[in-house]
């Protein structure tokens, strides 16, 4: 009976390593961290914990958020270089931090498309290039022909050195070839006095913030930085179609694991963000914040970042900036 016994518990032990994973509990089996790179209250954040929740009813298990702010999103992004790939420490974070972020290094810190696994894209937030309503421009074409006449005499504000806000400013010099100088603020909000005064010509920004400074008629609206126009304003084109053709500079999230991460929970965290995207709740409120959903495949927002890694490494190199 005891060589049964042992032949038994043997045979046992061989049939589960030759099955890897038949007797192992689905994933998950216990909550999900969610890495967030920047201070809470902030639209990476809002939309985390919107996703969170959401996902974590999907799951079956709770979804934390945890802020790790600082260094524009680099510390926390960092902090998945260490994580285990088995799905329980995911990342929220952005085109900021994956795209534009590690070019600003002379030795950068990750790299954005082979130390994380791609799992989604959640949202992308359209932005709008506008000029201060003192410039005799009613398009974009006579703003471009207008600064090329006045080579370094009209001027941009941004958010900051080494922004979104700013460096669709030098991918618009990089592609039309005019000459602006760079004034950085600290905020977006602050530029608009210069703006309607006049000091400053340009600026980009989110359509949920300057809509109502178009409609009020304080700035004038040229262009949209996305592929497509907005039904926000609906006759303002895109600014490829304003005549700067392979312009793209919208704002985006995304969700990342760590590298290697098991295709299996790659595969199953794309599906049900993507689903939960679709909710109308959830819509609702990404409005509200001005964003759009996406929720593609794991491949197709792989091949999106490397895009977007390629348009802002150039656009990096050529203004020369560098983090501060």
């Amino acid at each position: 009976m005891r060589h049964f016994v042992v032949g038994t518990a043997l045979f046992a032990a061989l049939f589960n390593a030759a099955i890897p994973g038949a007797l192992a509990q689905p994933y998950p089996t216990k909550p999900v961290r969610m890495i967030v790179p920047f201070p809470p209250g902030g639209a990476t954040d809002l939309l985390a914990r919107v996703v969170g929740q959401k996902l974590g009813e999907s799951l079956g298990h709770q979804v934390v958020i945890d802020n790790r702010p600082g260094a524009g999103g680099t510390i926390g992004s960092r902090l998945m270089l260490d994580a285990q790939p088995d799905g329980y420490t995911i990342l929220m974070s952005s085109v900021s931090t994956h795209a534009i972020g590690p070019h600003l290094y002379a030795k950068p810190p990750y790299d954005p498309t082979t130390d994380f696994t791609a799992i989604t894209e959640v949202s992308v937030t359209p932005t709008v290039l506008m000029v201060s309503a003192t410039l005799p421009v009613g398009t974009l074409k006579e703003f471009i022909a207008l600064a090329k006449a006045r080579p370094g005499k009209l001027n941009y504000g941004s958010s900051g050195v080494g922004t979104q806000f700013h460096l669709s400013g030098e991918l618009l010099k990089l592609l039309t070839g005019i000459d602006m100088a760079h004034i950085p603020y600290k905020g977006t909000a602050l530029v608009y006095p210069d703006l309607f005064s006049g000091q400053v010509s340009m600026m980009f920004d989110t359509l949920s913030v300057a809509i109502p400074f178009i409609k009020a008629g304080r700035v004038k609206a040229l262009g949209i930085t996305g592929a497509i126009r907005s039904p926000a304003l609906p006759d303002v084109p895109t600014i490829a179609e304003a005549g700067v053709a392979g312009f793209n500079a919208d704002l985006w999230l995304g969700i990342w694991g760590p590298a290697k991460l098991p295709r299996d929970i790659t595969d199953k965290l794309s599906s049900e963000i993507a689903k939960l995207l679709k909710l109308p709740d959830v819509r609702e409120r990404l409005a509200a914040q001005g964003m759009e959903p996406v929720g593609n495949t794991p491949l197709e927002f792989a091949e999106f970042v490397r895009r977007e890694n390629a348009q802002w490494s150039k656009v990096v190199k050529s203004a020369g900036v560098k983090a501060e």
